[in-house]
């Protein structure tokens, strides 16, 4: 089954069903990676992140903060 006959089941699918689908295939993604090296890209990536974190501390936001502007209404 190609990958265009795959996405036309999948659109069959109800939310969650689709939702685990996600959940599984992601799983499935973390296992076959867990324990991988990370690249040099991803290393200076995390590594300015880490940097720009320490320069701007307050910009940091907390879970509930972040999900709480999701949800507000508009």
């Amino acid at each position: 089954m190609n990958a265009a006959a795959k996405l036309k089941e999948i659109e069959t699918l109800t939310v969650d069903e689709r939702i685990d689908l996600v959940q599984a295939i992601w799983d499935g993604i973390a296992a076959e990676t867990e324990g991988r090296e990370l690249t040099e890209g991803e290393k200076q990536m995390l590594d300015r992140r880490i940097a720009d974190l320490d320069a701007h501390p307050a910009n940091v936001r907390t879970w509930e903060e972040i999900t709480a502007r999701v949800r507000a209404p508009r």
